[in-house]
């Protein structure tokens, strides 16, 4: 049980991640590396949800429920992400973004 930690540590957490997953979004010019920035956006957001369900609505679910969906669609994009990334190497032989300036298809 998480009875015993304040809800601003929960927040004060998830707040270092979300802007740790930006700043790795933003500043990283690998793909992969990008896509773990995104994960730890989504990781931060879960976080928050769990905290403020356990926090508001301590009987309750939904906030749980919530994590489980953005779990999956996490799960989901990295799949589908990773499969472009296989591809754009197989392509370039890169995964460097700015060595990545034609499309084709």
């Amino acid at each position: 049980m998480i009875t015993g930690v304040p809800v601003q540590y929960f927040l004060i957490l998830a707040t270092l991640m979300f802007f740790a997953g930006v700043y790795g979004f933003l500043t990283r010019r690998n793909l992969i590396t990008m896509l773990m920035a995104t994960e730890l956006i989504l990781n931060s957001v879960n976080i928050n949800f769990m905290a403020f369900n356990r926090y508001l609505y301590p009987q309750k679910m939904e906030g749980m429920f919530f994590s489980l969906f953005v779990i999956a669609v996490a799960a989901s994009e990295a799949a589908v992400a990773i499969a472009i990334i296989i591809n754009i190497y197989r392509r370039f032989a890169t995964i460097n973004v700015e060595d990545v300036n034609q499309m084709k298809f």
